[in-house]
């Protein structure tokens, strides 16, 4: 069986998995979840980054013991057993998939607002070849797109704290709305979708040098920054546009500082680019997925091909790619995203549940970690808009039908 090749150090993977996480999430989640919870919305971004922690360390403590290609479905697949692993690959795959499409809708419209769904299909296309040039390429590219975004957002942020826009902006009894628990867990379900990127570079695991301390080690490390950025992002939004304007705003990192140019202009050109980024990382394991899931017999054996060349899973690309261009142009990417946010949250109360298996050396969190992370992810799971939380448990069950048939 061809193996893919570990090219990718501490560094890399750090980087692929800001690329995945600092996306187009940070330019217009904010305004769906203050829309949701109101002043709500910063304690929905704590429940989010707490459940985010809690994922990324049960994620953390099943690479280091499975650093292998695809994730909770190979944790579960060998902690849990087929079943379990199945059902974690085939939400994996589908909510990533809607995702890829809907992320790269929002970069078609950022690119090219009259020609969105031709843009999109661009995109994705252009992605996908870098990824089938190998991992080494995935991994330059990130870098080049998480420095741009990362310097775009540092100006507007330096911009808006020394510009003046802090200067008398507080939370009266007037700009302070508040839509009870349901409202601020809704939010939370929201923001967590910006956070879910750390996934990826479980997904890589075989291609990763050392992984038992290079897939920690970088998990850890990206979130924590994601996390700090969001937070500062999340008040300073709240802070100074208030939660009522920013339900109703656009662009709300262009907002902080009057939205007017070049500031918008600017938001626009950095949100693009951070889209493709984001975008980028999911087209890559999702392969990765879907490489794994061929060599078991879950999905079709000719989707584990490997290219001799660039030792990519070039075949297991070009499927994902061409799902994902059917997804933009069929489907409405509102749809896509409650779909997407509850299979990712299933998901990883899987990996919570392959991690309260592990036994031994290989466990090293307390076992609260994995019992708070399942209770809080089907938690958000379910308190999503009831469209995306049917469509995903119909998507589930009817892959286990067919995995039953065809195993029968």
């Amino acid at each position: 069986m061809a193996t893919l090749q570990r090219h990718l150090g501490t560094s890399r993977a750090i980087v692929i998995g800001l690329a995945a996480m600092i996306g187009a999430g940070v330019f217009y989640v904010w305004a769906p979840a203050a829309a949701a919870a109101g002043t709500g919305l910063l304690i929905g971004l704590v429940i989010a980054g707490v459940i985010a922690s809690l994922n990324a360390l049960s994620s953390a403590q099943l690479a280091m013991a499975y650093p292998v290609s695809g994730g909770t479905y190979a944790y579960g697949r060998a902690l849990l057993g087929p079943w379990w692993g199945f059902s974690a690959g085939w939400l994996f795959m589908a909510g990533k998939t809607a995702s890829a499409a809907a992320i790269a809708l929002i970069a078609g419209g950022y690119l090219w607002p009259d020609a969105a769904r031709p843009v999109a299909v661009a995109v994705v296309v252009i992605l996908g070849v870098i990824n089938m040039t190998g991992i080494r390429s995935t991994a330059g590219v990130s870098t080049a797109i998480v420095l741009t975004v990362l310097c775009g957002l540092l100006v507007v942020l330096a911009a808006t704290v020394f510009g003046g826009a802090l200067q008398g902006a507080s939370l009266d009894a007037e700009t302070m709305t508040d839509a009870g628990w349901y409202g601020i867990l809704q939010s939370a379900g929201l923001l967590f979708f910006c956070f879910a990127g750390y996934a990826r570079m479980a997904t890589l695991g075989e291609e990763v040098k050392d992984p038992r301390r290079t897939l920690p080690r970088a998990i850890i490390i990206a979130l924590g920054i994601t996390l700090l950025l969001y937070a500062v992002i999340g008040w300073l939004c709240v802070t100074i546009l208030g939660p009522v304007a920013l339900a109703e705003s656009v662009s709300p990192v262009a907002d902080l500082l009057g939205g007017g140019e070049p500031w918008s202009g600017m938001a626009r050109i950095v949100a693009a680019i951070a889209c493709l980024g984001s975008l980028l990382g999911i087209l890559a394991g999702l392969s990765r997925t879907g490489l794994a899931m061929a060599r078991e017999r879950d999905l079709p054996g000719p989707l584990s091909g490997i290219s001799g060349r660039t030792h990519a899973p070039v075949v297991a690309e070009t499927v994902i790619a061409l799902a994902a261009i059917c997804a933009v142009l069929f489907v409405d990417p509102s749809h896509l995203i409650g779909f997407s946010a509850c299979s990712v949250l299933v998901y990883y109360a899987i990996a919570h549940l392959s991690a309260l298996r592990q036994q031994g050396t290989d466990r090293w969190l307390p076992r609260v970690v994995q019992y708070a992370g399942v209770a809080g992810c089907l938690l958000l799971a379910f308190t999503l808009p009831w469209q995306g939380v049917v469509a995903s448990m119909v998507w589930l069950a009817v892959g286990l039908a067919a995995r039953g048939i065809h195993s029968g």
